[in-house]
This record gives C-alpha cells, structure tokens and sequence, in this order.
C-alpha cells in the first residue's frame, strides 16, 4: 500500500518537498493551503514597487499539482489542527489521514505588540493582500505627482526593519522614484525613503562586504537611513521615536520580524519565543518521528548548532533533507542529522544592481551581481511555470 504524505503550506518549502516526493510511485501526496496560489516573497520588493505585476509573484497552486505524472492532490481549506496520535489533520471539512506528515506554514509579519500602533498603521509583505494595498497607495502617489496635485508637500514613505526584505524594499521604492525623476522632473524629488531599524547597523548578522556595499548603494539612491533608531509608537501621521525626533509619514512598510504562523499554536511542543517549533536533529517535532518541520515555522540550527536565517534559500535546503529522510523511512535505510549551510546571499538594490556573496568568499556587487541574482531567481520561476503549464493543459484536458 502506498504511504500518504500530507504537506501543510504551498511556500517554497513545501513546493520544494513535493517535487522531490511526487517522482516515486509508492507515495501519495496531499498538499494542503488555505490560499489558491503560491507566492513568490523574494520578489515582494518588485511588486510593491510596481516593477513586477501580480503574475509575476503568485503561481496557482491546484494546475501546478496538477503538473505532475503521478497527480498531486491539492486541498485548499485551512489545517485547523493536527492529531498526532490518531495521524490525522483536521480541515473544514473533515479529516486527512497521513503517514508521514511534513508542516511547511510558513511565518506571517511580527508587528509588535509593544509599539503602539504599528499593527493598524503599517503594511507587510508576507502577506499577499498587504503587498497588494501598499502598491495601490504608492501607485496612487505618484499619480498624483503626475497630475501635480500637493506638488509641495513632502512625502515621507517609511520602511521599518533593515533586514534583507526591508534593503530590498528600500532600494527598488528608492530606484523607482529616481527613474520617474526622467519623467515627472523636480516633482518626485518631494519623495523620500526612510529605512528604520533598531539595530546599530543596516543587515544585521550580515557580511560586512554586504553590510558596506548595500549602505553605499542606498545611500546613492538617497535613502534616509536611521539605525539605532528604536520606534515607540505611530498614529496614522507621525512615527515616534524613544531616542529621536518624530517623523511625518504617509506610509510604512514593517518588515522588522516574523511570527510562526497560527498553527503552531494548536500545536503542543517546545517552540521559540516566536512560535517557531524546535526541532530535534533529525526536524522531527512532537516527539514523532513521521511528523517534520521545514521552513520559516521552525528554528532551523545547522551543525555548529548556528541558526539558519529564514530564507527561501533555507526552506528549500529542509524540504530536501526531510523528503530525502522520508526516502529512507521508506526504504529502511539510516538516517543522518540535518546539516546544511547558506551557500550565497544576494540582495537586490534597485533596477540593475545587486550585491551577493557565494559560498562565503566570492563577493560580486553591481550589474554582474544583478545578473547573477536574476539567473537563480529566473531557475526557480521557470521551473514552477513548466509544471503549471503542463498542470493546465491537464485539467483542460481532463476536467
């Protein structure tokens, strides 16, 4: 009898872990999401800027299970537990039964609970329908820009968290405004860009290579950047600070944390003070061995017991290592611990120009770099477009 693989989340892990299950013919996989669609946040700074349009950030998620030779069963209802006892996920509408089950859901955007406002002032990016309205609103200013209207009022866009996603936001709002400056003359220049961050430096944990080459680059760009800059509250007008002079804003990106997202909750094993589950060696949780973790809604340590960044890059490298343990469940052979290291890093800056490290000592900036991140990012998207494609031309075929 084939044994049943229940995936819970559609992002890059869980993808990722489906590709690498669905060639064998003695597994049955289930893949479970509440949204539709697969979106694609490493390109959220694009988006939002209105370099990229929507088809370039979601994939569907039913055509692209349908992709496969061996069909993946897609389930779009929400996991609302998980009982691992009797080996069943519950949904709306009842109960999937599993063998082996892997919880991919991901993280959604920590705001704060100890900044007043932030939450009902502020967008994210991890969630689609954020992304979505704070491209409406920067459409909309520079709309008005282009119609001439409050021509003398400053626009102050703010992004909170100078982490990876909040350099890239920065730099591609940054560029945009720059390159309508060719258009629209002297009346852009009355927007700026603000990035905030707590920290005392601008990608914190990062290389100082990175750390040196983004500042540099941001700064050509003209962004405003505050670090060591700690918020304490915003109302709809102004962001103030414990140790600065409050700023006027229209409108904030936060992209200074994450938190595990809702499921964790339900879940009863040890997790960090994010949600995040922590996992044994093998990213077994609950004691279970049948039952994994990957991605953003676990702490992933390598080796040297370093905790991996939550990048795509690192719920890919998980869903590797756990469809392969599950391989050799499967087939009774050992298994070693999860050991896996980030390879490279590329941020991208705005139009052409990116900064990136590969395997720790080749460091490219610029054009070149740019290229390099386009190539990887181009790989990924292309792969998940000629199994959405097949995926369609399927149910056309057999609806």
């Amino acid at each position: 009898m084939n044994k049943k693989v229940v995936i819970i989340g559609g992002g890059y892990g869980g993808l990722r872990a489906i590709e690498h299950l669905a060639m064998r013919a003695d597994i049955d996989v289930t893949l479970i999401d509440k949204h539709h669609y697969h979106y694609l946040q490493t390109e959220a700074y694009g988006y939002i800027a209105g370099r990229f349009d929507l088809h370039d950030v979601v994939i569907d998620l039913q055509d692209w299970c349908s992709g496969f030779k061996k069909k993946v069963a897609f389930v779009n209802e929400s996991a609302l537990c998980v009982d691992f006892e009797s080996q069943k996920v519950k949904i709306c509408s009842g109960e999937i039964a599993y063998d082996y089950l892997i919880i991919a859901t991901g993280a959604k955007t920590n705001f704060f609970s100890f900044i007043e406002g932030l939450r009902e002032h502020s967008f994210g990016v991890k969630n689609l329908h954020r992304a979505h309205n704070f491209r409406v609103e920067f459409e909309n200013l520079i709309y008005k820009k282009l119609q001439n209207e409050d021509d003398a009022q400053e626009i102050n866009l703010a992004i909170g968290g100078a982490g990876l996603s909040g350099v890239e936001v920065a730099a591609e709002m940054a560029n945009v405004v720059a390159v309508y400056k060719k258009t629209l003359g002297s009346r852009v220049n009355s927007i700026k860009i603000h990035l905030i961050d707590a920290s005392k430096t601008i990608l914190p944990g990062m290389s100082d290579f990175l750390i040196k080459s983004t500042h540099k680059r941001l700064e050509s760009l003209g962004v405003n950047i505050l670090t060591d800059a700690f918020i304490q509250k915003m109302d709809d007008t102004t962001i103030y600070f414990k140790n600065a002079n409050p700023l006027q804003y229209h409108f904030m990106i936060f992209t200074g944390g994450i938190k595990a997202s809702e499921l964790n909750e339900t879940i009863d094993t040890q997790k960090n003070k994010i949600s995040q589950f922590i996992p044994n060696e093998m990213l077994n949780i609950g004691g279970k061995e049948n039952v994994f973790a990957i991605g953003d809604c676990v702490e992933i340590r390598d080796a040297e017991q370093n905790i991996l960044p939550p990048t795509a890059q690192t719920a890919e490298r998980s869903a590797e290592y756990v469809a392969d343990s599950i391989h050799k469940k499967i087939d009774k052979q050992p298994l070693k611990p999860f050991d896996a290291k980030v390879l490279g890093v590329f941020i991208a800056l705005g139009g052409r120009w990116a900064s990136g490290e590969l395997f720790g000592f080749i460091k490219v900036k610029g054009y070149s770099a740019y290229l390099l991140k386009k190539a990887i990012t181009y790989a990924y998207y292309i792969g998940l477009r000629l199994r959405i494609n097949t995926g369609y031309k399927n149910r056309i075929k057999n609806p």
